[in-house]
Order: C-alpha cells, then sequence, then structure tokens
C-alpha cells in the first residue's frame, strides 16, 4: 500500500480523503509526498511540507522528497528534510532524479544520507552506475516511469519474454526491477492490472533475461534530464 503523490501532482486532496474513505488504518499506509522546485530552500520547505500535511490530512509522511535537484537549492532544501525528520514528522527522507554529482554533494555533508532515490528506470535507461553508486551508500533505489509510459509494450523483445515465462509483460518488467533491487511504482487506474502487478513473487527471470534487458540501454529519457531542465 504505496501511494506516491506529490505537491505539483495537484492530487494530495484526494489521495488524503481516499485514505480516510478506505477504512484502512494510517499505519498499514505507506504514503510520499514530494516538494516541488519553486518551494524549495530552508524556510519555503518547511511551509511546503506543513501544507502537503495539511492537503493529505495526515500528521506524518512515510517518505518525503526533493522532487527535482534545484541548483543553488537543494541542500539549504535537504537541511529542512533532515529538521522534519530528526523532529520525526517524516519516517524516511530522501531525493528524486538526483544524478550521481548531486548526490556526491549533499553526501559532502549531510547529517543524514538520503534514504531514497527515485528515478526514471526501464530497459532503455538502466544507468548501472547510478544504481551501483546508490547501493554502495545505502540508498534504495526507486524506479518511476518503469513502463516507459507504455513505450515497454512496444518492445519485442519484453513481448518474448512474457511468451516465455507466461507471464504479462508488465508482470517481466516489474519482476525485472525487483531482481535488480529496486522498488518500482507502476501507475495504472485499472483495478486488475493494479492486482496483476502484484503478482510477480511465483517465478524468476534468470540471470541471462537480466542481462539482456539491461543491454537494451540506450540513455533514451520518457522524462526530463536531471541536469537539464528548466521548471
Amino acid at each position: 500500500r504505496h501511494i506516491d503523490t506529490a505537491a505539483i501532482y495537484k492530487n494530495e486532496e484526494g489521495v488524503g480523503k481516499g485514505i480516510r474513505e478506505s477504512g484502512i488504518d494510517r499505519k498499514e499506509i505507506f504514503l510520499v509526498s514530494k516538494v516541488w522546485n519553486e518551494d524549495q530552500g530552508y524556510d519555503e520547505t518547511l511551509k511546503a511540507f506543513d501544507a502537503s500535511l495539511k492537503r493529505l490530512g495526515v500528521d506524518y509522511l512515510d517518505l518525503y522528497l526533493i522532487h527535482w535537484p534545484v541548483s543553488g537549492k537543494y541542500k539549504e532544501t535537504w537541511r529542512a528534510l533532515e529538521y522534519l525528520y530528526a523532529q520525526k514528522k517524516i519516517k524516511a527522507i530522501g531525493v528524486s532524479n538526483f544524478l550521481k554529482h548531486h548526490l556526491e554533494d549533499i553526501l559532502q555533508d549531510c547529517k543524514v544520507v538520503p534514504m531514497v532515490n527515485q528515478m526514471e528506470f526501464h530497459p532503455h535507461l538502466v544507468q548501472q552506475d547510478l544504481i551501483d553508486f546508490c547501493a554502495d551508500k545505502g540508498i534504495q533505489y526507486e524506479s518511476w516511469s518503469p513502463f516507459m509510459q507504455g513505450k515497454v509494450f512496444e518492445l519485442d523483445i519484453c513481448a518474448d519474454l512474457a511468451k516465455k515465462y507466461n507471464k504479462s509483460v508488465a508482470q517481466i518488467i516489474l519482476r525485472y526491477n525487483l531482481q535488480k533491487g529496486i522498488v518500482a511504482i507502476p501507475k495504472s487506474v485499472h483495478a486488475k492490472r493494479i492486482a496483476a502487478n502484484a503478482e510477480i513473487f511465483d517465478f524468476a527471470l534468470s540471470s541471462e533475461d537480466i542481462s539482456f534487458l539491461d543491454g537494451l540501454e540506450t540513455g533514451e529519457r520518457i522524462g526530463p534530464d536531471p541536469d537539464n531542465f528548466n521548471f
């Protein structure tokens, strides 16, 4: 029950309403939000966090992330996250879209090492060096857009693997994430697909197939470049 939201998604109020109406204990839900770029900076981040809590109608978050590495601001933003973590208002703090040099900058003088780095990840954008760096530093790698916003379903090799393992393409890709030690956050609005996305614990991809998927790396991004964005 991992729910990934963010201030910029403009859906925190709806997520909060859904949680309350679900009848599920708050402790049974892993709730994530992110501070948006224009709200970065120490004081601004503290205000943005309080605003997110209010919209969500909760008194703590399980994970709070810096959405993008805004140059000149993300280190002060991180300092604010460390403060909120010390105040026990957040159970874990992390970053999103941070490349190795961004992480190295944070690690120079942080009190708390980022616990998560949420990155675009799929067979065309593996970035194994970054995965390895995060693993070495104890930073959990998490993937957004694991299905390449639907493009992964057009890859012949994924269709071949789905046939080989008698699974859907989505299940192949999520199992690929799992076996690489990556937390995947797939997006779907269909109940049957959401349920099917969890049915990945009754098979395993061979090491050869994992290597083959890794070898599809092209550097193609579905989303913006963390070194070159203007929002």
